[in-house]
């Protein structure tokens, strides 16, 4: 299917239940990085999971997306797929975009996984202090362009043109009165070790997000749901009321 002139991969389980879980995975990930999780809820709802633009099988976007971009775009999708009645669970990157979502369409529930809402505040390093003078002499770009890959992050230097200004725009997207227009029950699951996106971010979500609960598994990192696994069906399963008797 192509929306907003991109080529959309993605996975749909209709087995006509009232209700779809729309799985989003994080930065550089694709499909199969939700799957462990799907695999539990694909008897009880219909299920949808997709390459976001720019990863998986899925097209590049047109131009650098920002997170409302992507919010449009999957919007799109469920009116396409007549998709109502939805549940979204997202993870770091997908988890911004399914923030925003539920701060502006209908949302039945909300489940984020250590997923990012504001621009993360860290002191400069002498390294990087150099780098942004220098960046300012054009005569100097071919210094600057090394520093930035030898020193860059690793997602950054690894994504196209397209997707490093994607990434970007994500990175500097400021979702904090966004996300207090979220009425729907939400969950917030995390990892106490995630270097990503810390854990305060959790606890701050918590205090803008009205109808919200946490859980945080001690010892895991950004990854804590695939960590957690077992331990976290339990909790969606009843925060989603699903009985498996």
């Amino acid at each position: 299917m192509v929306i907003k002139n991109v080529k959309i991969n993605y996975q749909f389980n209709d087995i006509k239940k009232k209700v779809t879980i729309v799985f989003l995975h994080g930065w550089g990930q694709n499909i199969a990085m939700m799957e462990p999780i799907q695999k539990y809820y694909q008897k009880y709802f219909n299920t949808l999971i997709l390459d976001l633009p720019g990863f998986g099988q899925s097209g590049e976007p047109p131009y650098a997306f920002n997170t409302k971009d992507y919010v449009e775009l999957l919007h799109e999708l469920f009116l396409q797929l007549k998709i109502k009645n939805v549940i979204l669970i997202g993870h770091s990157f997908g988890g911004r975009i399914a923030l925003l979502y539920s701060s502006m369409y209908p949302v039945d529930k909300l489940i984020c996984l250590a997923s990012p809402y504001c621009p993360e505040v860290t002191k400069l390093s002498f390294k990087t202090k150099v780098y942004k003078k220098l960046r300012k002499i054009k005569c100097l770009k071919f210094i600057t362009d090394y520093m930035r890959k030898k020193n860059g992050s690793v997602d950054y230097n690894n994504a196209s043109e397209v997707m490093k200004g994607v990434l970007v725009n994500a990175i500097n997207t400021d979702l904090t009165i966004d996300v207090q227009n979220i009425k729907c029950p939400t969950l917030l699951v995390w990892g106490d070790l995630d270097t990503a996106v810390p854990v305060s971010r959790c606890y701050e979500l918590n205090n803008l997000i009205k109808n919200s609960g946490i859980v945080i598994y001690n010892g895991a990192t950004h990854y804590a749901y695939l960590e957690r696994l077992n331990e976290l069906v339990i909790v969606l399963d009843s925060f989603m009321g699903v009985n498996r008797k």
